[in-house]
């Protein structure tokens, strides 16, 4: 009880001077206790329609993902961008993503995986449990009543054939066809479409009809016959290496029967491909063209283009022309392309610069992972990243990426079911079931510790009178 002098003096005070403001002690806290003074703040997400991707780290909340629900609301462009380091969790994410949009009935998913372990494509796991056969392209394999794709599919309207035809033949030489090639390329293709009609025409046939062109096409052009045969001579050596090369099996024979192109998941395996070949671009082109006449169908499915090593599409200046077609075509019909690269600079700085710059335009989303600190930078220019998310990306531990849907950016942790863990994680020597329990512990700290880092620089950028949580 107070001391009646007390409350005298009080009652006296207040009545000269008005009411004084009651004098609180200091408490001393932890700043994990004291943010819950605060109300927490986060940006708004990007709804709750879709697939779940894990959680926002300043918010805790979950974070959902669907470019086909913000399609034409906030996504001017269905297609996205995954940029990152090995070992920061690329992988993982594409397979869960790819494994969630499975579980609508709409979905169509497929995937050129071109990398591999134990001989088979890191997708091998996830296709066996949904009871898929992957379409392994292999030079040996196909030998041996192997996998084939015919670039003069019948499926595959003349106009396409011709098309990828040239993309095969620029993207080995390396240049585009001059006039003369083209042409030489043109007549013998017109004669084998029309003059074969008892089978599939292949390319061993155009092939033929370049060495031994018709005399027909020389007197149209009022040129010797020799000189049409010298014009498609390059072209005939180069389409040979598809017949009778290293590349020999899988393009020079009929489409193999049965490829379903109904299945939720189509695999497309280029393992057993080097990737750093010419081959794995040539690939990329056949099995590109080949899918946009006979997959994306204007039957109101959802369509899922993903593709591994992306650089090889977006490095070159003919493949990329093809697949940015593709991309413009398939937004009419559905269709979101998901390109991979490890490094911005593999291709912002190579060959194909200019296609590579629209290519990355019509990607409205972009997810970076982890990346060294000059890396991250010129990452951040070219993609236009706010100051605070470039100097966090360096900052990043396995699993949380930097997210920017069209200039909605967060940082994202990736979160992954226990069902889903052993089929994303391929990698056998650093499986979660095989690393050692300290290590988990290890791995859990240096998450967390990452998580302040970013946090503390997020507090920096918001200023003073700002607060953020961290759930």
């Amino acid at each position: 009880m107070r001391d009646p002098m007390s409350a005298l003096t009080d009652a006296f005070t207040s009545f000269l001077f008005g009411k004084v403001e009651t004098t609180r002690l200091p408490v001393r806290t932890s700043t994990g206790q004291a943010q819950a003074v605060y109300l927490p703040t986060a940006a708004p997400g990007l709804g709750d329609s879709g697939v779940i991707i894990g959680r926002e780290v300043y918010s805790g909340k979950g974070y959902i993902y669907d470019p086909f629900q913000l399609y034409g609301q906030q996504l001017p462009a269905p297609h996205w961008l995954v940029l990152g380091e090995s070992g920061n969790g690329k992988s993982a994410l594409e397979k869960t993503y790819v494994l969630r949009q499975l579980r609508f009935k709409d979905r169509q998913v497929v995937v050129l995986d071109a990398q591999g372990e134990d001989g088979v494509g890191e997708w091998n796991l996830i296709a066996q449990q949904l009871g898929i056969t992957p379409i392994r392209l292999d030079p040996i394999a196909a030998n041996d009543d192997g996998i084939r794709l015919n670039p003069l599919d019948p499926a595959i309207t003349t106009t396409g054939q011709l098309a990828l035809l040239r993309t095969i033949i620029e993207v080995a030489m390396g240049h585009g066809l001059d006039e003369r090639a083209g042409f030489a390329l043109k007549v013998a293709h017109a004669h084998v479409v029309d003059g074969i009609r008892e089978r599939q025409p292949v390319l061993t046939d155009i092939v033929e009809r370049l060495r031994h062109p018709e005399p027909e096409s020389a007197l149209a052009m009022n040129v010797d016959i020799d000189d049409v045969r010298a014009w498609g001579l390059d072209v005939a050596l180069v389409l040979d290496r598809l017949v009778d090369g290293d590349l020999r099996g899988m393009f020079d024979g009929p489409t193999t029967v049965g490829i379903d192109l109904d299945a939720p998941l189509i695999v497309f395996d280029l393992s057993h491909i080097d990737r750093n070949s010419i081959a794995m671009p040539i690939l990329m082109a056949i099995v590109g063209v080949w899918l946009e006449h006979t997959w994306i169908r204007p039957d109101r499915k959802k369509r899922i283009f993903l593709v591994e090593e992306a650089w090889h599409i977006i490095n070159s200046p003919f493949v990329a022309q093809l697949f940015q077609r593709l991309l413009k075509f398939g937004r009419r019909l559905g269709l979101s392309f998901v390109a991979v690269v490890h490094h911005l600079s593999d291709v912002v700085d190579g060959a194909a610069a200019r296609e590579a710059a629209a290519i990355l335009k019509m990607a409205s989303t972009r997810t970076i992972y982890a990346q060294k600190a000059d890396e991250a930078r010129a990452t951040g220019l070219v993609l236009g990243l706010p100051r605070w998310a470039v100097e966090i990306i360096p900052t990043l531990t396995p699993g949380i990426a930097v997210w920017d849907v069209n200039g909605n950016v967060q940082v994202v942790k990736h979160l992954i079911t226990e069902a889903e863990r052993p089929l994303v994680y391929t990698d056998r020597a650093m499986t979660e079931s095989s690393a050692p329990a300290h290590l988990h512990d290890d791995m859990l700290a240096a998450e967390l510790e990452a998580e302040e880092r970013a946090l503390s620089i997020e507090r920096r950028r918001a200023g003073p009178g700002s607060a953020t949580t961290v759930a």
